[in-house]
């Protein structure tokens, strides 16, 4: 018999261990695995301990000797060798594709264990056997500890992390496990930690999560944020980034302390309501693997470094701060533990979406990532300009990556690391004017004055900004200011003349070769004039940006010539939404022509409107101007690509009222909500005693500005050497390092673990579960109907116009409706095949965008009804009469359009009788029937009879010319009907409810007789 020492929470606790385990507890596992075996008594009770231990510290649990757990009495034999384990493959359970929810396991009756002789090391260090990420997490709870299990994508390899419930308020006692276990240790550790808290409970799992975002105390003890639902919404080289679903706030004091907490600090619930006003299951991202805070640029940049260096892996996180959203959740974890970020995942808000381009077999992945930044963050009105310290309002970093996968991860074959050539990326900034400028939207008006509260001659606070674009993209920097020039009440015109004299101001000082290109024009009067071209000039504009800054492309210079971006173009309007956006697109469609030459895609670096490529492309960044719009705005944009291009239809402008009604119903209400959410989130905001709440601030200025205490002291910086000139040097991507004895010494996974989250070994995965299968492509757009008939183009870069185009909205979901065609038309168009693609009318290409701009999500599946019109033949010609031309599909048609359509024909087919063609064929065929009919007199047949007449003669029976067959209700209306009193014009009350008097009820309800059905001309 052996004397374990287990955790408990008034100290040890003796447990008595049988030598023989019992077979019903020997073959459970809680841990997926079929048999748990036998271990070493002391080694488990040394790990319970450790994980016990009030005395650990933060880089792992301390060393307890044999003599802390075993006693010393009961000295073992060290003849006895260490059970094998069974391989990995046998614990491996088939499963299927990753849910949203996760998955846990729990910890059954803790089994009994043989004494086991060897003391040698059973665990592996952490960091031994290369990478091990965790992906999964469970949450269990004894008495005054929590403990985080974490699992890596193969169940196999598992870590702790311990967390102490009966600290002080003021503090977070966290400590971690550097052992790995396998799946049976870790079962084995949690049974031991179960027994050891029988009198208090156990151990019980409190939830399963996706990851942990941190830690946060308002006026009493801690909580940890947990993530407990995602979705995959990209992945890039192998890695996966998922959108955040949902998560739970859980706190970390017992029950029996938070009720004396929440007396003491009756303050702490209106934190959480004022918390809870950050959804940050909208537009919140993560990623295990890959650093979605920085770009795709600087991370091949920063892998290959570390390879030269002869490291596989840099040394340190380097998470850009920026864009780091969960940074004031993660300081007491960085603080506390070494591998902080091995627990806490950092999230990034904005914008991720992916797409694919289907080219003739060949796949190529667009990703945008658009990243907002965390300093100055807040809702429209609240947050303008910049602050002392350089940052804007609305800063957002928008990358678009676009890649051919061949090969799946950033590796090039040879085997050269972080060579993959298939990668571009191209980076775009977007920000308010970085000058000390407010709106006052206390008043009604939608559109408070702009007002200049600092007139600085030197421009500190625009220094600071450029100079911090200058170290995160380097140099030139091109700036597109969009806002008005001319205005009847000066409101955007005054910061353009500021802005202008401050860029003037500061280029003064740059070198030539790194001065700010500065381009200032109107957009919104050059889309309201009908001799200006918004596009053409955008084009021209986004040209000469890729010309300046260039785009990234990786590759080895040995084979293919790599390219850097060095700069960014940073657009810019009052509110940096709408007219943004719009800019945006047209230079991000300009970087994809060059991205897919660069990737050998296409001869040309233009792409044409109305493309299934570019509809795909525009329809990505109509959902990324939204999100960001809502997130800053409160609403979705106002003016999109049609408004700008000038294909919107007349509809457009109700709903642009809606949005302009939206955007200022939660300016004026909801806004300041939603900026003390954003305060004591990002850490802003501090609870201390003595200070006044959140919600009694009349400002939150001092929040977002340095406080004057902490650069009073401190050396200004040069008014005239802004910059630093560090900054300013062009990059160079590192060469490639070949990396074959580390390889051939090490698995795949020692370098990367890119392998093991996207193709899941072991795992049953069907295609429309995978994310790669049901992202959205150009494929969907392709009408299977013209396919068929092999008259369709398939190539995504081919002009389509509105006979050709047919979505998904217009295929699957069809409108209810009525629209006229004419089968003359469609036979014309059927025998020149050619016409699909030639014909280029306004309207057609109107159709065709506004097909393609129309929302995919949220819609109710719809009918449209088409009511083939023939064409007509005038009998007094005796020939067919010219076509009219095609009217405008108004789909789907109203009431009173249905109506007023219906009179009019009525009453141009009175005025003008016609007859369709059919009509005119049966006509003709019965004037020039070769059979003379003669007059029948008689039953007998005529001499010579037609072999037509023979026919119809034999076919009529005396049996249809009998009386048919009607019921007595259908009798009983005939005599109704024929019973004619003796006023008929005179209606009583006994006749309103015949059938006959039904549209005359309707009438007198003031309704249209026409309005009900269309009368058929």
């Amino acid at each position: 018999m052996a004397e374990l020492c287990h955790e408990r929470q008034t100290g040890a606790e003796e447990s008595q261990v049988s030598d023989v385990p019992s077979k019903s507890e020997s073959t459970a596992s809680p841990l997926g695995g079929n048999d748990i075996g036998t271990v070493d008594p002391c080694n488990l009770a040394t790990a319970a301990s450790l994980l016990g231990s009030k005395k650990s510290g933060a880089n792992g649990p301390k060393t307890v000797t044999a003599n802390d757990n075993c006693g010393s009495s009961s000295q073992l034999p060290n003849d006895r060798p260490t059970p094998q384990l069974p391989p990995k493959s046998l614990h491996r359970k088939v499963e299927t594709e990753e849910p949203s929810m996760p998955k846990s396991f729990g910890p059954t009756s803790s089994p009994t264990s043989t004494v086991q002789s060897d003391r040698g090391p059973l665990y592996p260090e952490l960091g031994k056997d290369g990478i091990c990420r965790m992906h999964r997490f469970s949450l269990y709870e004894t008495a005054t500890r929590y403990y985080l299990v974490g699992g890596d994508t193969m169940d196999s390899q598992f870590r702790v992390l311990k967390i102490d419930r009966t600290a002080e308020e003021t503090d977070l006692s966290v400590a971690e496990d550097a052992i790995v276990y396998t799946k049976k240790e870790m079962n084995q550790l949690l049974n031991a930690v179960d027994d050891g808290n029988k009198s208090t409970g156990g151990l019980k799992l409190k939830c399963s999560t996706w990851g942990l975002l941190g830690f946060i105390r308002f006026t009493g003890a801690y909580y940890m944020l947990l993530i407990t639902k995602r979705s995959q919404v990209a992945m890039v080289g192998g890695h996966y980034i998922y959108q955040i679903d949902g998560t739970e706030l859980v706190p970390l004091a017992s029950p029996s302390m938070t009720r004396f907490r929440v007396e003491r600090h009756p303050e702490e619930a209106r934190f959480i309501g004022i918390l809870s006003n950050l959804d940050l299951s909208r537009s919140f991202y993560f990623s295990y693997s890959y650093d979605i805070t920085r770009t795709l640029q600087h991370n091949i940049i920063r892998e290959r470094e570390a390879v030269q260096k002869g490291h596989l892996h840099p040394a340190q996180q380097d998470c850009n701060q920026m864009f780091v959203w969960n940074h004031y959740l993660l300081r007491p974890m960085l603080k506390t533990l070494n591998n902080a970020f091995d627990w806490c995942l950092p999230i990034v808000h904005g914008f991720i979406d992916q797409a694919t381009i289907s080219i003739y077999g060949r796949t190529v992945y667009i990703t945008i990532i658009a990243r907002r930044s965390r300093f100055f963050a807040g809702a429209r009105f609240l947050k303008r300009g910049a602050n002392d310290l350089g940052y804007v309002a609305n800063d957002v970093e928008t990358e678009q990556i676009v890649s051919e996968m061949l090969t799946t991860s950033f590796h090039a074959p040879g085997p050269r690391l972080y060579a993959n050539p298939n990668y571009t990326s191209y980076v775009q900034h977007r920000g308010s004017i970085p000058l000390y400028w407010t709106q006052d939207n206390a008043g009604v008006s939608p559109k408070p004055d702009i007002e200049l509260n600092l007139l600085d001659p030197f421009y500190g606070a625009a220094a600071l900004h450029f100079d911090n674009l200058f170290e995160r993209y380097g140099s030139p920097i091109f700036v597109l200011n969009l806002i008005k020039a001319r205005e009847r009440t000066p409101r955007e015109s005054k910061l353009l003349d500021e802005y202008t004299n401050a860029i003037r101001y500061l280029n003064q000082f740059l070198p030539d070769d790194n001065k700010i290109t500065y381009r200032a024009w109107d957009m919104s009067r050059a889309a309201k004039s009908r001799d200006q071209d918004v596009i053409g000039t955008l084009e021209s504009i986004a040209e000469e940006v890729l010309g300046t800054t260039g785009f990234f492309r990786n590759g080895d210079e040995h084979i293919n010539t790599p390219k850097l971006q060095n700069g960014v173009a940073r657009t810019n309007c009052i509110d940096c939404i709408d007219r943004t956006n719009a800019a945006q697109f047209v230079i991000g469609k300009r970087a994809l022509g060059h991205q897919l030459h660069a990737l050998g895609v296409i001869s040309d670096t233009s792409l044409d409107y109305d493309t299934d490529a570019v509809n795909l492309f525009t329809h990505m960044y109509h959902d990324h101007g939204d999100t960001i719009a809502i997130q800053y705005g409160g609403s979705h944009l106002v003016n999109t690509m049609e408004t700008y291009r000038k294909i919107n239809q007349w509809t457009s402008q109700s709903r642009d009222m809606v949005e302009s009604f939206k955007r200022y119903y939660n300016n004026s209400f909801l806004d300041g909500q939603r900026q003390e959410a954003y305060n004591l989130f990002l850490g802003n905001y501090i609870f201390a005693l003595g200070q006044p709440m959140l919600w009694d601030l009349s400002t939150d200025y001092y929040l977002h500005h340095a406080h004057p205490r902490t650069w009073s002291g401190k050396r200004r910086k040069s008014y005239i050497n802004w910059f630093t000139p560090e900054f300013l040097r062009k990059q160079k991507m590192p060469p490639v390092t070949l990396a074959q004895t580390t390889l051939h010494q090490n698995p795949a996974v020692y370098i990367e673990d890119y392998w093991l989250e996207y193709y899941r070994p072991l795992a049953l995965s069907s295609f429309q579960r995978i994310f790669s299968f049901k992202m959205n492509s150009t494929l969907r757009y392709i009408p299977s109907r013209s396919t068929q008939e092999g008259r369709y183009d398939l190539s995504p870069f081919r002009l389509r116009t509105g006979l050709d185009q047919e979505v998904p909205e217009k295929r699957d979901r069809m409108r209810r409706g009525w629209t006229v065609s004419d089968p003359q038309d469609e036979d014309e168009h059927c025998d020149d095949a050619s016409s699909l693609t030639s014909h280029t009318a306004a309207l057609s290409i109107s159709k065709a965008s506004q097909l393609w701009l129309q929302p995919q999500l949220n819609e109710k599946p719809s009918i449209k009804q088409r009511v083939a019109k023939e064409p007509q033949v005038d009998i007094m010609l005796g020939r067919q009469s010219r076509p009219k031309p095609p009217e405008p599909d108004v789909a789907p048609l109203s009431k009173s359009l249905t109506a007023q359509w219906t009179l009019d024909q009525f009453v141009d087919n009175s005025l003008a009788p016609s007859m369709t063609k059919s009509e005119a064929e049966e006509y003709e065929r019965y004037v020039s029937h070769p059979l003379n009919l003669p007059l029948v007199v008689s039953t007998q047949n005529p001499p010579d009879p037609d072999s037509e007449l023979l026919s119809y003669i034999s076919s009529v029976t005396s049996a249809g010319f009998s009386t048919p067959y009607s019921s007595e209700e259908d009798m009983a209306d005939y005599a109704e009907f024929l019973l004619v009193s003796d006023n008929p014009l005179t209606v009583t009350e006994a006749d309103a409810p015949k059938k006959r008097y039904k549209a005359y009820r309707q009438w007198l309800k003031g309704k249209s007789l026409f309005k009900q059905q269309r009368v058929d001309p």
